[in-house]
Formats: structure tokens, sequence, C-alpha cells
């Protein structure tokens, strides 16, 4: 059986932390990068919900995502790409719901 409180979430950290210590490239390569894979593995909403946070502290713009999608689209395909596209808008949208609510709570501390 799986260990900690949230062992998928603590699994996919771990998996994170070694990928970035194993890398040379910056944080805003490395987001790019990694957008692109999200987009060509057709990744769920959640995927690109777990990068919204490293994306924006390494500075990449909504633009910068649709640069991405539109450098990878004759790779991945129109499919691929519309879906990706609206994945990134259904996390960004869950992202600022959730910060809303973090605020919110605090207000209310």
């Amino acid at each position: 059986m799986a260990v900690g409180d949230a062992p998928v979430m603590e699994a996919l950290i771990e998996i994170n932390a070694a990928s970035l210590a194993r890398t040379e490239l910056d944080a805003r390569s490395l987001m790019l990068v990694r957008l692109a894979a999200l987009a060509a593995v057709d990744a769920p909403a959640s995927s690109y919900l777990l990068h919204v946070g490293p994306s924006v502290e390494a500075g990449l713009t909504a633009g910068d995502a649709e640069d991405v999608l539109v450098a990878v689209a004759p790779i991945v395909g129109a499919p691929r790409t519309a879906s990706a596209a609206g994945k990134i808008m259904q996390a960004l949208d869950l992202a600022i719901e959730l910060a809303q609510e973090d605020d919110k709570s605090a207000q209310d501390a």
C-alpha cells in the first residue's frame, strides 16, 4: 500500500525534484519544454494545473503558452493542440478559483 498523507502527489513532487536536479535548463526553458510535452501527450487539465505556479514563477505568460502550442501544432496535430489549449484554460481557471478561495479563507481567519 502507498505510504504518506498524499502518496500520489508526494511521488509527483519527488519525480519533479529529481528532474530539476538533473537538468541544466533555466526555469523558463524547462517550463516551455514541459508545456510542449504536456500538449504532445494530450495531458489532462490536472497536469497543466501542476505547472501553473512554476510557470508563473518562471515568468511565462499566456502568450508564451500560445507560442508553444503554435510551435508544436505541426508535430502533434490540430486535435491535440486544440485539446491542450482548452485544458490550459481549465487549469488557469481552476488556479484562479483556488487562489480566490485561499484569499477568502485568509480574510475569514
